[in-house]
């Protein structure tokens, strides 16, 4: 076989060229390969510096941190709790006295639109607007806008200031330019609510957010202008106090929502209590498009008798609508969130809060089996390395992942409070368990992080949890906390927590791996061992002998998991995953019983995306949903979902080691191959061929930290995987 990059010879069969490196063409597979059968045969040479070189690799990617939030699934405590409660429809009587409004009552939307990248780059924002105008609106709907943050403007708008205008049944007029002021400030925001109340002030008021979120932590507005400073939940409690009078039986706002990424949290929520009767948001990431203008400005120009329920139930329906048009709500959510009901859903929130930490206190398992619950869990916004971390989880799902068997007193009281709060939601397939509201979950242990959920309420059990969860032992402040729940908790009474019994790095680096009868490798922990973990993965990668290049292909949990024995069985199938047959490297991100999502790095016309691609169980077939960039230091999401487009050039990114006898050496992060996006582009599984694949079982703690069993190595030979053993 000829290489079409160097023109290089090659054995048949091979996956990488012997010269350059890169993958020669495969045959590609439509669905699922069969797993061959497998033997075993004794490997010539010694394995331990590939699980060296491979320790390293796991430093790149971020020191000694687990970068996925999924795990092969853990059987010790099988949830028992019902499964997601069905769609809710806001009742017709929902809203303020019981029913809908007056017809002639006067409705005024408060839009505060960042404009950011989103409009410098794509304008975005300009689009939303035109939405807005195709409305002609009656006399007593209007629309209060404020402009900024950022740097360019698609529809002739100012950016060295911060611009005003009013939209009306006279149409767009602009009111004032103000001097260049940062949106992510509280002040900002503050003046704009005042200016709209004092000056339009109407009997029905809407709050809308416009820009990137980045959930309970990094906020919501991000200002381009300003470093991209966002504001904060704090901030934004401070802004609506400052501006109008709060009060949670009659609140100043009929809505307050967010055409932004991942601001449906119950923090969030818990932020504006008493400022409004009804919260609109997305808990997931948001595609570009965002929130169809026409169809809400739409719906409140022919019925101003609606409540804010029903409004919002507008917003959610032509918002799925328009994604489902573009081909971009497979990963969509929107939900309608009472906020007039939110203190019982707060105090069981904090309940299971209290609960989890005491039960932690008793028996520090708890971390390990709750760990494993939260990475079962649909989450938000990434979480993995290759995206980042927004530590955001669904809070319904995380409570049923864990179900009575870890929160038999509290759990099923916060499902039945989400249940009665969340009146109305859309998600889409590949986010069927969305609840409506997401909680923060410390997925990678990182305690500055952390520090930013500790701020935003200093009363969350849930702070000492996390606390102790990351730093492993509980201190004598939280000691302090824990007695003071014993009077309202019997189980805090006597409480002597101990430090978390994670496994130690010699207890399990280079944990041997033997060679079933059969020819499958065995990672056997035993449930002691076991039960310290959060999950346990596969590591797999391409050895080429003759060139000595290893090249990483990804991780996934594609394991046989036997959780309460402690035993874990190879599913290596001589498959993988690509993009019109190039090789990619990919990363189990979320999965549940109809669905997976994967993240795979590219580059896309020369710049670092990852594309979210989901395998559907029923069809056996990939989809590529789009590209993001990952999480930016500030904690911002990508809220631009973009998808491919033909002409595109895709560059799948790995990560390659080109001397296995050098310890010391790091990856090499490069592209191998690329390819151009055509109306044909596909993704999926491509038979590696013939050669050596080197396999290892990784095992993750709470605490995010990761060890690596030995390395095995599989021989794939017309067809035949045999795993080699040492000797």
């Amino acid at each position: 076989m000829f290489c079409s990059h160097c023109s290089a010879q090659n054995q048949d069969g091979r996956a990488f060229c012997s010269e350059c490196g890169k993958p020669l063409s495969s045959p590609s597979s439509a669905g699922q390969i069969a797993a061959p059968p497998k033997k075993k045969r004794r490997w010539p040479f010694v394995l331990a510096g590939i699980a060296v070189v491979f320790i390293v690799l796991i430093w790149a990617l971020g020191g000694e941190k687990a970068e996925e939030p999924d795990g092969a699934e853990p059987g010790d405590a099988a949830p028992v709790f019902a499964e997601a409660p069905p769609i809710q429809k806001p009742p017709d009587n929902a809203g303020a006295a019981g029913g809908r409004y007056d017809p002639d009552d006067t409705w005024a939307i408060y839009w505060y639109i960042c404009g950011s990248d989103l409009e410098t780059d794509g304008g975005f924002a300009s689009g939303d607007l035109a939405e807005m105008m195709e409305v002609k609106l009656p006399g007593n709907v209007s629309a209060v806008i404020e402009t900024g943050g950022a740097r360019k403007w698609h529809n002739g708008a100012e950016s060295n200031g911060n611009s005003r205008y009013l939209y009306d049944s006279a149409g767009l007029t602009f009111l004032e330019k103000k001097p260049l002021a940062n949106m992510g400030d509280s002040k900002t925001l503050e003046d704009f609510l005042r200016f709209c109340n004092t000056n339009y002030p109407a009997d029905h008021r809407v709050v809308i957010f416009w820009n990137h979120g980045g959930g309970s932590v990094a906020g919501v507005i991000f200002d381009e202008l300003f470093d991209d400073d966002s504001l904060t939940l704090p901030e934004i409690r401070a802004a609506f106090e400052a501006a109008s009078p709060l009060s949670k039986s009659d609140p100043p706002y009929e809505i307050v929502g967010f055409d932004a990424c991942l601001m449906a949290t119950v923090d969030m929520a818990e932020t504006l209590n008493g400022a409004a009767r009804y919260m609109v948001a997305s808990e997931e990431s948001e595609p570009g498009l965002g929130w169809n203008y026409t169809g809400l400005f739409q719906a409140l120009a022919d019925d101003t008798g609606m409540n804010g329920a029903q409004l919002g139930r507008a917003i959610c329906d032509t918002y799925y609508a328009a994604c489902e048009k573009e081909g971009e709500d497979d990963e969509v959510t929107l939900s309608v969130v009472d906020l007039t009901r939110v203190d019982a859903l707060l105090a069981a929130y904090y309940d299971v809060g209290a609960e989890s930490l005491i039960y932690a206190c008793v028996d520090t398992s708890f971390f390990h089996s709750f760990g494993r619950a939260a990475k079962k869990a649909e989450n938000y916004g990434g979480n993995n390395f290759w995206d980042g971390y927004t530590n955001m989880v669904d809070l319904g799902d995380l409570v049923r992942q864990s179900g009575d068997a870890l929160l038999p007193q509290y759990g099923r009281a916060l499902l039945a409070a989400l249940d009665d709060c969340v009146i109305y939601k859309v998600s889409g397939r590949c986010r069927s368990r969305a609840g409506g509201l997401s909680c923060y979950y410390s997925y990678d242990s990182d305690y500055d992080n952390f520090k930013g959920f500790v701020s935003l309420n200093n009363d969350n059990p849930f702070r000492w949890y996390y606390d102790y969860a990351i730093t492993g032992a509980l201190s004598a402040e939280g000691e302090r906390y824990v007695r003071e729940l014993a009077s309202q908790y019997a189980q805090a009474k006597d409480v002597e927590p101990e430090e978390i019994q994670s496994p130690k790095g010699g207890d399990l680096e280079d944990f041997p791996v033997r060679c079933s009868d059969d020819g499958f490798a065995v990672l056997d922990l035993g449930p002691e061992i076991a039960d310290k973990l959060t999950g346990v993965y596969c590591l797999i990668a391409y050895y080429d002998e003759e060139t000595d290049i290893t090249v990483l292909l990804g991780r996934d949990n594609d394991l046989d998991a036997d959780w309460d024995n402690g035993v874990f069985t190879d599913n290596f199938r001589g498959v993988w995953g690509s993009i019109d047959g190039v090789l990619c490297y990919m990363e189990l991100t979320d999965e549940a019983d109809d669905y997976q999502v994967y993240t795979v790095p590219v580059l896309l016309n020369g710049r670092e995306y990852s594309l979210s691609v989901s395998y559907t169980y029923d069809t056996g077939e990939y989809k590529i949903l789009g590209a993001r960039r990952g999480i930016d230091g500030n904690g911002m999401a990508d809220k631009n979902l973009r998808k491919l487009q033909p002409g595109d050039i895709i560059e799948p990114l790995h990560y390659i080691f080109f001397d296995m006898d050098d310890s010391d050496e790091e990856p090499t992060q490069m592209a191998v191959e690329e390819l151009t996006v055509t109306a044909g582009t596909r993704f999926e599984e491509m038979d590696l061929g013939d050669g050596l694949f080197v396999f290892l079982f990784e095992m993750v703690d709470v605490q995010n930290n990761s060890y690596l069993s030995e390395a095995v190595v599989f021989l794939v030979e017309d067809g035949e995987i045999t795993l080699l053993e040492d000797e």
